[in-house]
């Protein structure tokens, strides 16, 4: 049973060890819904599919295309190269449970190596719809 306990405890560890932020870049539903619903939030990236950002999305959420597609970082990219890199600014998906999001990891990184230091993921653990709708959080429908 220990031998057991301990394999469990050094999976767990490898997989948080392995994800590109810190704790401290991680900001959960109920505490970033306030901010997200107020005038002059930190700019909030939506990096996963179009389909989904069309049918819902964060207030004012900029569309930068699937993290998991060369063309979708070239977009986040793109939104990103006007924007000074000492700010702040909110990533997030939501397209399925957050240890098989293909998205956040890559556009995390990409934002990362562009510079800029003070990157927020909003951690959505099972979907946007769940975690973030269901809740009664605000959003908005359609392209930007």
């Amino acid at each position: 049973m220990k031998r057991i306990a301990c394999a469990i405890f050094l999976c767990a560890f490898a997989f948080a060890a392995s994800e590109p932020w810190t704790a401290a870049d991680v900001i959960g539903p109920a505490d970033f819904a306030p901010v997200a619903a107020k005038p002059g939030h930190p700019p909030i990236y939506y990096v996963g599919f179009n389909v989904l950002y069309r049918s819902k999305h964060m207030p004012d959420a900029i569309y930068a295309g699937p993290g998991a597609e060369a063309k979708g970082i070239d977009l986040l990219k793109s939104q990103l190269a006007n924007v000074r890199r000492d700010t702040e600014i909110v990533l997030y998906c939501g397209c399925c449970p957050i240890d098989k999001c293909p998205n956040l990891r890559p556009a995390f990184r990409a934002a990362r190596d562009m510079g800029f230091k003070k990157v927020k993921l909003v951690m959505l653990p099972t979907s946007f719809g769940i975690d973030w709708v269901e809740k009664g959080y605000p959003f908005e429908t359609g392209q930007q």
